[in-house]
C-alpha cells in the first residue's frame, strides 16, 4: 500500500483542522460559562449535551465546505455507509471526555482526525481549558503549541502508564503497575504522550474510532504504535466503529514491555462480537458457539487467556432493540462484561 503521507503535503488540512479545532473550543467555554444540560445516551457513563452537537455541526460544516470530496464520521453525526466509500475520511469527536466535561473537569479535548486508506495519519487535539494544541502528521512530526515535540526517553520499566479513572476507579488500581496516571478522555491522554507527559495507554474495554483517531496520528507521527490489546492493527474507517477489544497505544518499546506485563499481571480485557478470526474465540464454551449459530452475538472477558464471563446478545439491524440471552461467569466480571455490552447496544432486554 502507498504511504498516504508521502503522496500529500498536509499544511492545507492541518490548518483548517486547527482552526476548527479552535472554534469549537469556543462553544465548550462558552457552555461552560453560560450552563448546559446533559443527555443520556446509552447509560450515564455515555452522556451528550448541546456543546458536543454545537462543536459537531462547526466541524463537520467546516470540513465539507473545505474538502467536499472527503468522508466525514462524528460520534455526534448519524453514520451510514457512504463514507465507506472514500479514501479520505475525517474522524471527529467534538468532545472527548464528555463526562468530565458535566462534571466540570478540565480533563476533555476537541479531538480532529484523518484517515487515508485506512491509515491515520494527521491529528489535532485541542485541551480548551489549559489552550494545548497538539498536531501531528505521519512522517513529519509532533507540535505542541507550534514547537516541535516528541516521546520521552524514560525506560520502559519507569514509564508513566495513561489509564481510564473510570478503569482504575473500578479495577485497574490493584493491579501492581508501576506510574499509572488516571484521566479521563482518552485522545488527550495520546496526545499527552506523543509529547512525552506520559509513554503508553492501554485500556480494558474497547474504543470507537472517533476516541482514538487523532491520537493515533499522534502517536504513530512521534514513531510510536497504536495496535488492539493482542497486537493486531487497527483499520480506521471500518464498517463497524469501535475496536470490539482494548487498545494499547505509545512508545513501541514501552508498548512491547507494557503488553507482556498485562499477561504476567492477567488485567482482564473485554472482547465484543467474537468471531472464529479472533484469537480469543475458543476460550468460549461449545453451547457459546452454538448460540452464535443462530445470529447471536458472542462477548466474552478474559485474562491472559482465562475465560473469566461470556454472553450472548441477539440484537436487530444497526444493533438495536438487543436482547441479553445468556451471561455467564463470575458476577463481578460478568457484571463489567454487561455495563460494556450496554454502551454498545443501549439498554438491553432479558430473554
Amino acid at each position: 500500500m502507498t504511504d498516504p503521507v508521502s503522496a500529500h503535503d498536509y499544511a492545507h488540512e492541518r490548518a483548517v483542522a486547527e482552526d476548527l479545532a479552535r472554534q469549537a473550543a469556543e462553544i465548550l467555554l462558552h457552555y461552560r460559562q453560560e450552563g448546559f444540560t446533559a443527555e443520556i445516551k446509552t447509560s450515564g457513563d455515555d452522556l451528550v449535551t448541546v456543546a458536543d452537537k454545537e462543536a459537531s455541526e462547526l466541524i463537520v460544516a467546516g470540513l465539507r465546505s473545505a474538502f467536499p470530496g472527503d468522508g466525514i464520521l462524528s460520534e455526534e453525526l448519524l453514520d451510514n455507509a457512504e463514507r465507506l466509500s472514500h479514501e479520505r475520511v475525517w474522524i471527529i469527536d467534538p468532545i472527548d471526555g464528555t463526562s468530565e466535561y458535566v462534571k466540570g473537569s478540565p480533563d476533555y479535548c476537541v479531538s480532529i482526525g484523518l484517515s487515508v486508506n485506512g491509515q491515520a495519519v494527521l491529528g489535532v487535539v485541542l485541551a480548551p481549558e489549559s489552550d494545548e494544541l497538539f498536531c501531528g502528521v505521519v512522517g513529519e512530526g509532533v507540535w505542541k503549541n507550534g514547537k516541535q515535540s516528541g516521546f520521552s526517553q524514560r525506560p520502559p520499566a519507569e514509564s508513566v502508564i495513561a489509564v481510564s479513572d473510570t478503569e482504575h476507579a473500578r479495577e485497574l488500581s490493584r493491579y501492581p503497575l508501576p506510574s499509572m496516571m488516571p484521566s479521563g478522555s482518552i485522545a488527550l491522554k495520546m496526545a499527552r504522550i506523543s509529547a512525552g507527559e506520559a509513554d503508553a495507554t492501554f485500556t480494558m474495554s474497547p474504543r470507537s474510532e472517533w476516541d482514538i483517531a487523532a491520537g493515533m496520528a499522534l502517536i504513530e507521527a512521534a514513531g510510536g504504535v497504536s495496535t488492539r490489546r493482542n497486537g493486531t492493527r487497527i483499520a480506521l474507517n471500518s464498517e463497524v466503529t469501535y475496536t470490539r477489544r482494548g487498545i494499547l497505544a505509545g512508545r513501541s518499546d514501552v508498548v512491547e514491555w507494557l503488553k507482556a506485563e498485562l499477561l504476567r499481571l492477567q488485567v482482564p480485557e473485554q472482547v465484543h462480537q467474537v468471531t472464529q478470526d479472533d484469537d480469543v474465540w475458543a476460550l468460549a464454551p461449545q453451547e457459546a458457539h452454538e448460540g452464535q449459530q443462530t445470529g447471536a452475538y458472542l462477548h466474552l472477558r478474559h485474562a491472559s487467556g482465562q475465560l473469566l464471563a461470556w454472553a450472548l446478545v441477539q440484537a436487530g439491524s444497526e444493533l438495536k432493540n438487543a436482547v441479553l440471552e445468556r451471561l455467564e461467569g463470575d458476577e463481578q466480571h460478568a457484571g463489567m462484561l454487561k455495563k460494556d455490552m450496554v454502551r454498545i447496544y443501549g439498554p438491553l432486554s432479558q430473554a
